[in-house]
């Protein structure tokens, strides 16, 4: 009788997990936070620090903490964005917001050296820095054995290394400070073997690695660890993408018709994610999400059905494109 009641909470309870994944546009976990969990809100008055906030998910980030009275510190290379970015920040804000609650950081993530200055700069602005939110980074889309190594290299530079080293100058100050949130936008290719973006994939899974030990370096501690996964976002990444050729860009920008999360969704999502202090977020619009799922706890499922579907599949959900319409100057799949 026991198991018998066991065995029916546990299919109540899949059914139940199954049907919010198709559902939802996040994981489980994300979606209650977001209905039943801490508001956003709960931010006020609390510092965050955004790399790549000039456009995409870093701009629309920036939307969703301001909206709730966070202040920004808004980094990219183009300080001309950055200036519009800050201008709809204190828009949005509905007054909330006053020109000294946001502050533009002109910031190239290769520069290494500049890290910390530009980091100390935002704390004398401020007087401290509450939230890092890592959300800087490039694409790529390739053939894995057509890959120059000296793409992989400026991938990792740009994707893991510059990220890290960053997350080490503001984990010195939280240590000091005794609590910090580091986030990293990292994306469902750090869980999945994406097929054609190899050095990215590499860059994203390598991230996982580096967030998850100090995650568990830091239990106990008030330093918390968020990897925010997105899947496809309607944004200018895609054109701006590293191809396998060095100093190539791939220059096909997604189309409105293309299946894409709205990187203003995404940015309300990474608040949701961000104020709950979660360990690891999936988002994306079906079938992206459920297919994780899948890919993570049932790995010969997933198996089976790549070897059914093909990994043309994964690129066309990911994408909204045939292998064959990649640019053939850039990339040559044979196809």
């Amino acid at each position: 009788m026991f198991f018998s009641i066991v065995g029916i909470g546990v299919f109540i309870y899949g059914c139940f997990y199954g049907l919010s994944t198709a559902l939802l546009d996040c994981d489980v976990l994300l979606g209650f936070c977001e209905k039943l969990g801490k508001s956003p809100r709960r931010l006020k008055g609390k510092v965050a620090f955004i790399t790549g906030a000039s456009s995409g998910i870093g701009e629309h980030t920036a939307y969703a903490l301001a909206k709730c009275g966070v202040k920004l510190i808004l980094a990219a290379r183009r300080n001309h964005e950055l200036q519009r970015v800050k201008v709809n920040c204190i828009h949005v804000s509905k007054g909330l917001l006053e020109d000294k609650d946001v502050l533009v950081i002109p910031m190239d993530l290769l520069d290494f050296a500049s890290h910390k200055m530009h980091f100390q700069h935002a704390l004398r602005h401020f007087g401290t820095v509450d939230i890092l939110i890592n959300n800087a980074g490039r694409s790529q889309r390739a053939m894995w054995d057509e890959i120059e190594l000296s793409v992989d290299r400026q991938m990792f530079e740009l994707n893991l290394f510059s990220v890290i080293n960053l997350s080490r100058i503001a984990l010195e100050y939280f240590n000091k400070k005794g609590e910090g949130h580091i986030a990293a936008i990292s994306s469902l290719a750090g869980i999945i073997g994406v097929p054609f973006s190899a050095s990215y994939t590499g860059s994203k899974h390598a991230l996982h690695g580096y967030y998850n030990a100090l995650r568990t370096e830091k239990l106990g501690k008030n330093i918390h660890v968020t990897l925010i996964c997105p899947g496809p976002i309607y944004t200018n990444f895609l054109s701006e993408a590293f191809t396998g050729k060095d100093g190539e860009k791939y220059d096909q920008p997604a189309k409105a018709s293309d299946r894409r999360m709205t990187a203003e969704r995404c940015g309300q999502l990474n608040a949701v994610a961000i104020v709950n202090k979660l360990s690891e977020t999936w988002i994306g619009l079906f079938p992206v999400v459920p297919l994780t799922y899948i890919a993570v706890y049932f790995p010969l499922v997933f198996k089976l059905g790549l070897k059914v579907l093909g990994p043309g599949f994964l690129f066309k959900l990911r994408d909204s494109k045939d292998l064959k319409e990649i640019h053939s100057n850039s990339l040559k799949f044979g196809l």
